[in-house]
């Protein structure tokens, strides 16, 4: 597989002709992005909740390319009432399951509102606030990829990789919207995975921190290993 970083908390997953992006937000909403929304072809989107640093691009990329998107019931029905025609729905716990593999919904613990105006696209005074959040589980030919989603650090991360044997973990450090990189230290302990891929960091000011850091003290406490990626960089799998 290979995983590709779009900035922020937006990576493509390929494998054959299997392409899933997760949290569409491309140049030039995503000010680290260097890949614009008329750059991708997906065949499938995956959605961890609804704010817009994470959606930005999900409606025009699907109806453009017909990519099945799967998201958290309430965030489904946003995306049908925006034109878009391949969606499911799962609740968390909830799995989708494709020829490729499968995507499942499991808890993660954050806010959760649709895209209000073009201003105060964050108001629940524009928007409209539906929850919860979600992570991702992705199963991709022989990879099992967990996309935390916007989280804070909880125990239950423990429980996630017991039942799903995760092999690379896609984690929030750049706290205060999500856990920083020290919570995001123990969360790579309770999930174990073999790689560690660090996300939603240095888009903007407040999520400013050093991946350099979080890699050592990854790298000192656990056997994961940890690949930072810039905008744009690949890892490949297996």
């Amino acid at each position: 597989m290979e995983i590709k970083f779009h900035g922020h908390s937006c990576f493509e997953l390929s494998d054959g002709d299997v392409r899933v992006l997760v949290d569409p937000f491309l140049k030039p909403n995503n000010p680290v992005a260097v890949t614009t929304g008329e750059e991708v072809s997906p065949t499938h989107i995956a959605l961890s909740h609804g704010h817009a640093d994470h959606v930005a691009d999900a409606v025009p990329v699907a109806k453009r390319t017909g990519a099945h998107c799967v998201a958290i019931v309430e965030l489904a029905k946003w995306l049908e009432g925006q034109g878009v025609e391949q969606v499911s729905d799962p609740n968390l716990g909830g799995t989708v399951e494709f020829p490729w593999g499968y995507i499942s919904l499991v808890p993660a613990w954050h806010t959760n509102t649709v895209p209000g105006s073009e201003d105060s696209p964050f108001s629940a005074e524009h928007g409209i606030v539906i929850g919860p959040a979600a992570g991702l589980v992705i199963k991709l030919g022989e990879t099992t990829v967990y996309h935390a989603g916007d989280t804070c650090l909880f125990g239950d991360m423990q429980l996630i990789a017991r039942r799903s044997d995760i092999d690379v973990a896609l984690l929030p450090i750049g706290g205060h919207y999500t856990m920083d990189r020290r919570d995001a230290v123990v969360a790579a302990e309770f999930i174990g995975a073999d790689t560690v891929i660090p996300m939603h960091f240095n888009t903007f000011p407040a999520i400013e921190t050093d991946a350099g850091a979080f890699k050592s003290e990854v790298d000192e406490k656990t056997s994961s290993t940890v690949v930072v990626l810039a905008p744009g960089e690949s890892h490949l799998t297996g």
